[in-house]
């Protein structure tokens, strides 16, 4: 690849350095959230009205009687239009973290751009045409420059921490169904040119339920420059202990630019949950982790599932960020869709 942003000054920010806004997509596929889709149109709502307290909330809609809807739920939660911009753009699916731009900031000039990389719905998994045209239309509505990037790459399978660190899994990004003419070096040389990043951290693998093929952002997850926050189950027995604690290994011989080593600060696995979907014989395992939490520039907001560990979840993550609030959210409807807070929303830098 010869686009090199990296040597134009181009860097992906953190996600707590300060926003513009936020880019979201309306819940409106029946055949992800099944029975729970009106849930999880309320769930969004209210993610909405959190989001556009501190910054500019873009949001997706199919059409105009989702953006009636969507300005009716709203309206109901009381919420401020001062931030709001709804745009009747047709997607797929609500998962924008992963088909959106990436937003890059550049250092020395402040300009704002777009990588633009290829969606192919976590290797072919379900329809992605509509979804995979997004960053087009950003173009346009944000006056944003637009950098075509010819691989795969989800929003999701990346974490940086805006000072040359970025982290992804082996399971996710190495996988045959993304880019499979690509060695692990040469998809390293492209993030590395295109995001701006000097080092890649790689774990092995996601958590069970995951159908992305292991994302980065339901396992592990930056909170400072050199903190990380990576989620444990404490069960032996259960499924994610072995693959979760692996991660945990690998985190610690992980260092910085510097060579110093990370700062781990473990944060717990919610009760299992569970959903018999159509297809299934027996229910399958949804991939609830309290690491899908999304950082705006008033909260940062935490998926919760109604059980013990949740307000354990928020206090770590209170004691981290100190500038912020820390809020939990219900994500049980939102879950069913395999994704959370985080897979919802791609932060657009200031």
């Amino acid at each position: 690849m010869k686009l090199n942003l990296k040597d134009k000054g181009y860097y992906m920010p953190a996600e707590w350095e300060k926003h513009y806004g936020t880019w979201l997509t309306y819940p409106h596929n029946k055949e992800t959230f099944f029975e729970r889709l009106e849930g999880a149109k309320n769930t969004f709502a209210k993610l909405v009205k959190l989001i556009s307290e501190s910054e500019v909330a873009h949001i997706n809609v199919n059409n105009e009687d989702e953006e009636n809807e969507l300005k009716q739920k709203l309206k109901n939660l009381n919420t401020n239009f001062e931030n709001i911009r709804i745009h009747q753009i047709p997607t797929n699916d609500s998962w924008c973290r992963d088909y959106s731009g990436i937003f890059l900031k550049n250092k020395n000039t402040g300009e704002i751009v777009i990588a633009d990389f290829e969606f192919n719905s976590w290797g072919g998994k379900y329809p992605y045409q509509l979804d995979n045209q997004l960053p087009k239309y950003q173009e346009k509505i944000l006056g944003f420059k637009r950098y075509e990037i010819d691989i795969i790459l989800e929003g999701g399978s990346i974490e940086v921490n805006g000072n040359g660190l970025l982290m992804t899994t082996e399971s996710c990004l190495l996988n045959p169904n993304r880019n499979p003419d690509l060695s692990k070096e040469e998809i390293e040389r492209i993030l590395k040119k295109v995001l701006g990043v000097e080092k890649i951290l790689w774990l092995k693998e996601g958590i069970v339920g995951d159908d992305t093929d292991g994302h980065i952002d339901d396992i592990t997850r930056f909170v400072n420059k050199n903190t990380v926050v990576t989620a444990i189950e404490r069960n032996k027995d259960d499924e994610n202990y072995e693959i979760l604690m692996g991660n945990y290994e690998t985190l610690k011989t992980f260092t910085d630019l510097e060579g110093n080593p990370l700062n781990i600060i473990t944060i717990p696995m919610p009760e299992p949950l569970y959903y018999k979907f159509p297809w299934d014989k027996e229910p399958s395992r949804l991939p609830a982790s309290y690491a899908n939490f999304y950082i705006t520039n008033k909260y940062v907001i935490v998926p919760t599932f109604n059980c013990s560990q949740d307000e354990e979840a928020i206090q770590i993550l209170q004691n981290l960020f100190k500038d912020r609030k820390v809020v939990g959210l219900d994500a049980t409807d939102i879950i069913l869709g395999l994704g959370a807070y985080h897979c919802l929303t791609q932060q657009i830098p200031e």
